[in-house]
């Protein structure tokens, strides 16, 4: 089994945590302390949201301005596009802001957040048949 940890800098820890509860995840107590929190999404999934100091000693490189730029996005499936806009509202409500328009393919439907720190997730929902025999364009 393969888990992936997404490490992410954040300027206020305590709004992160506050944030990614509320859409749906929790918080590992065992991997969290004053610089970082382990957030849980399921149990291969998790967010390590780091304060922007710790962040820096994991690299020599600087460390990026998200809301500045876009080094990377965070795309997670949905079971269906009402989970979709479930999980933005939870997102909007917590904080985050939606930087671009909903994208409706038809076969895919996806909406972009930005945390509060700027980081980028975007949460998809693809039909099923789409997602076995790829996009009608494609095939």
């Amino acid at each position: 089994m393969t888990q992936i940890f997404v490490n992410l800098a954040s300027n206020d820890l305590e709004r992160s945590k506050t944030f990614y509860t509320a859409l749906g995840c929790e918080i590992n107590p065992l991997f969290t302390d004053e610089n970082a929190a382990s957030i849980v999404w399921d149990e291969n999934i998790y967010f390590m949201v780091l304060t922007r100091e710790f962040f820096s000693t994991f690299t020599a490189l600087p460390v990026a301005d998200a809301t500045q730029s876009t080094q990377v996005l965070v795309a997670l499936s949905r079971e269906s596009r009402e989970d979709v806009d479930a999980v933005v509202a939870a997102g909007l409500a917590a904080g985050g802001s939606q930087p671009r328009d909903p994208q409706d393919l038809g076969f895919m439907y996806s909406r972009t957040i930005a945390d509060p720190d700027g980081n980028l997730l975007e949460f998809l929902w693809m039909d099923p048949a789409t997602a076995e025999s790829g996009p009608p364009d494609m095939a």
